[in-house]
Order: structure tokens, then C-alpha cells, then sequence
């Protein structure tokens, strides 16, 4: 009789599921044609039932597909409980547009952010206090690591602890070395999964999953370098930026979205420093994009 387990589908490719099952290891599965039928597809992440067809060559077909928590679309993923956002403070320069970006989307889905610069090593105490006082109005967690002086890595590991967390963020901001220095098995981790897949090692096209304890693991993403945020509407915006609404009562109109009107709570906020101007600024940005975006 097969032998019926649960897990986690770490990686997908051409067809083939990866399955990390905790005290097993993992398994090399196709998805039962059932799904296709249903329009089921699996994702990265998603949480599985498998039959084990050959406990040898870890063979196994996935035969049941559970509730998902969440689902982001970009990148199509599942059951993702938090998104770590990293940039880096400096080479490259922080590009506060795109993280504002990356935290409107997250927000869109739902999903908790935790911002992370990386390569704090290479600017003065008072440069990270600066990017400090942008975000601090925001509540999102704010982490400084430094790969090259090991520091902020105990700090994201207990944010991570049982938890499927997302890594985001630009390329050349350190992603890998960091996730290296989270997770030193990560290498090997990939071993495994090439040795499976006999293509070697790949940089990161695909979203895949590594597991760093019991029930926590971390995806990483391929690099992201613009974001499109064409399925929202301009007047949508404002919720997102999560340090707005404390002013919103303020406002003398009802569907005020913090650009010309006048009597503006948000505006006044900005004015005082209660809300960053670049927080304030990168919102009209988008905004007007946005506006731009409905005319064609």
C-alpha cells in the first residue's frame, strides 16, 4: 500500500513538484490530472498531500491540494505569511519608490512586511537614522544587517521562527549572502533540488523554498527591478499607505485623496513631520502614474 504524507511544495518546474516533507526530506512529484480538470494548479508553497510511489528515488504524486491562507500574484506563490523587503543602504543607493511600491502591493495582498536594509556596514549611524525616520510613522519593522559583520541576522531569525516568509526586494542588494548567512544549508538545499532536476545550479528565475527549521521556511524570488500596479485604482491608493489613516478624520471631504484638496488631515501631517515628505512624495508619484495609467 503507498504510503500517504503531508508537506510543502518548495519549488516547481516544467511540470514537476518538489514536496518537502519535515523528518523525510523531499520528494519528486507530478500533480494528479484531477487538478487540471478542476483548473487546480499547484503553487510554491502550497501545502500538499502526497502518495509515495517509490521511497527510494523519493517519487510521489500530489493527491490533495489543502486550503491556501494567502495568494500572491506576483510572485505567484501560496501560504505566505510575511514578506522581508530588502534593500540595501548603500551600492546600490536605496530606491525608496520601488520599497514604497513593494509595501503597496504587499499591503494589497495582505501581507506583512518587514523592511530590511542590508549593507549597513557601509554608511554612518546617522544615514540609517535617516531611513529610520522615513518608515517610523509606518509601524512596519525596521532591521540594519550586515552580512559582512554577521549583524541584524539573529535579530530577522527571530522574526522569521515559524513563519513562510517571502524574500523580496532589487537585485545586487545582497539577497543571497543574506538568505547564506540565515541559512548556511540553503547551497546544499539547492544541491539536492538540481541534483533532482540534473540542470545544475540556477540562479533565481524560479520562487523556491528553503526550510530553515521545523515549520519556518523562506522563499526567495527572482529579482524584481520595476513593479506595475495597474489592477489598482488611483482613489484605491491612499489605504495603503498605512501611516495616512490617522489623519484621515481631519479631512474636509469624505473621498479626499491628499492631492489638491483643501483642509487636507494628511497634508497638515506632512506639513508637521508626522508623516515623512518621502513617504508623502513617492504616494504622489504613484498616484499620478496612476491617473495617467486610466486615460489610455
Amino acid at each position: 500500500m503507498e504510503k500517504i504524507m503531508q508537506g510543502k511544495i518548495i519549488k516547481g518546474i516544467a511540470g514537476f513538484y518538489y514536496v518537502h516533507v519535515v523528518g523525510y526530506g523531499i520528494y519528486e512529484c507530478k500533480a494528479k490530472g484531477v487538478f487540471r480538470i478542476k483548473n487546480k494548479k499547484p503553487l510554491v508553497g502550497d501545502n500538499v498531500e502526497i502518495a509515495v510511489l517509490d521511497e527510494k528515488e523519493k517519487l510521489g504524486i500530489i493527491t490533495e491540494l489543502f486550503p491556501r491562507t494567502s495568494q500572491l500574484i506576483r510572485p505567484t506563490v501560496a501560504n505566505i505569511d510575511q514578506a522581508l523587503i530588502i534593500f540595501a543602504v548603500s551600492s546600490p543607493e536605496p530606491n525608496l519608490n520601488l520599497l514604497d511600491r513593494f509595501l503597496v502591493m504587499m499591503e494589497m495582498q495582505q501581507v506583512a512586511s518587514i523592511i530590511c536594509f542590508n549593507k549597513k556596514d557601509l554608511v554612518s549611524k546617522e544615514d540609517q537614522d535617516r531611513l529610520k525616520e522615513i518608515y517610523q510613522e509606518s509601524k512596519y519593522p525596521l532591521i540594519f544587517t550586515s552580512v559582512y559583520k554577521k549583524e541584524g541576522i539573529e535579530e530577522i531569525k527571530k522574526l522569521l521562527y515559524c513563519k513562510t516568509t517571502a524574500l523580496a526586494g532589487p537585485s545586487g542588494v545582497g539577497k543571497s549572502s543574506l538568505l547564506n548567512e540565515i541559512q548556511p544549508d540553503a547551497n546544499m538545499q539547492i544541491g539536492e533540488i538540481s541534483e533532482k532536476i540534473k540542470r545544475g545550479k540556477h540562479t533565481t528565475r524560479h520562487s523556491e523554498i528553503f526550510q530553515l527549521e521545523g515549520n519556518t521556511y523562506l522563499m526567495d524570488t527572482p529579482g524584481f527591478t520595476s513593479l506595475s500596479l495597474e489592477e489598482l485604482e488611483k482613489e484605491e491608493l491612499k489605504k495603503y499607505f498605512v501611516e495616512f489613516k490617522e489623519y484621515e478624520k481631519d479631512c474636509k471631504f469624505k473621498g479626499c485623496v491628499h492631492m489638491n484638496e483643501p483642509i487636507c488631515g494628511v497634508k497638515q501631517a506632512v506639513l508637521d513631520g508626522r508623516i515623512h515628505s518621502s513617504r508623502y512624495e513617492n504616494y504622489m508619484m504613484l498616484y499620478e502614474e496612476l491617473k495617467e495609467k486610466k486615460k489610455y
